[in-house]
């Protein structure tokens, strides 16, 4: 007994169905949240420096999704990065004489993962934090970052 191509198909057509239900919620779930983009980080620059913007602040806390570029990473894998709204072919943390833009966004993964290159854009999610903070392990500020995030080549 043969079985012909209209019974195949839908069978198929199920289990095509049932692996993407399993891989589309992780996918739509790293790209979930409010867009927050490079320009409505500050309101303005004065003698005290940079002012976070309201949209900024009204944000704070809560799940975004925030699309930019990877500055070079120091390693291969890690559990951070430094997003940016241009490309950067200068690491940060090996130049120190670099001229590191202000708008720059820490990116804190939910585990460590493999990082891309400079060039490539990418999509983040995770919850915004804004303030000053010092990350104890590197001792790196920050004003702004994205925790318990994710990423994905956009």
């Amino acid at each position: 007994m043969t079985v012909n191509a209209a019974h195949r198909s839908p069978t198929r057509r199920r289990a095509l169905l049932g692996a993407a239900a399993v891989l589309l919620p992780s996918v739509a779930l790293a790209l979930d949240g409010a867009p927050l983009q490079f320009d409505q980080l500050y309101k303005s620059f004065g003698i005290r420096g940079y002012e976070l913007s309201d949209a900024l602040l009204a944000l704070k806390g809560k799940q975004v999704v925030m699309r930019g570029y990877m500055a070079p990473p120091l390693k291969p894998e890690s559990h951070f990065f430094v997003l940016t709204g241009q490309p950067l072919a200068l690491c940060p943390f090996c130049q120190s004489d670099a001229d590191w833009p202000a708008d720059i966004v820490v990116i804190y993964l939910r585990r460590a993962a493999a990082l891309v290159g400079g060039g490539d854009p990418v999509a983040v999610s995770g919850r915004l934090d804004v303030g000053s903070w010092t990350d104890p392990e590197t001792g790196f500020v920050s004003q702004i970052r994205i925790v318990d995030a994710s990423f994905r080549r956009s």
